[in-house]
């Protein structure tokens, strides 16, 4: 299996720096984030607005292969995360991912269609490993 790459640069202290963004695809280079994106109300992306738009995907994505793999017809899953970071004593942190989604597949029940929903939030690749997933760091100080 492949693996994903994506790289990010911090120039600056946290108030008054600002970062770049890049993906290996190419799809995100250089897209700038800084401390007002993030905590306030900025305009430039932020690492919350990418773990949404990550999650969203891959349980869009998970919820359709296991309502098709259970012989339903899947026309179309749109899902929205709101990404909620609050500062708390220990620092800010992550506290709830709101999980919105709206499907349009043919010949389920509700509670059948809820089922699935559920089981996917739990076995979508991205809600596990934002569940606790092995980190392994080499951290090298440049002199």
């Amino acid at each position: 299996m492949p693996v994903r790459k994506a790289s990010a640069e911090w120039r600056g202290d946290l108030k008054s720096g600002s970062g770049n963004i890049s993906t290996e695809s190419g799809i995100l280079k250089n897209v700038v984030y800084n401390f007002v994106s993030r905590f306030e109300q900025g305009n430039e992306t932020n690492p919350e607005e990418l773990i949404g738009a990550a999650h969203a995907a891959c349980y869009s994505m998970a919820l359709a292969n296991g309502l098709s793999g259970a012989g339903f017809k899947v026309n179309s899953i749109k899902t929205e995360d709101k990404v909620h970071i609050v500062k708390l004593d220990s620092g800010f942190t992550i506290t709830k991912i709101e999980i919105e989604s709206v499907a349009d597949v043919e010949g389920i029940d509700e509670a059948t269609f809820y089922k699935h929903a559920e089981d996917t939030k739990k076995a979508c690749p991205v809600s596990k490993a934002l569940t606790g997933t092995e980190m392994v760091l080499t951290a090298k100080l440049l002199k």
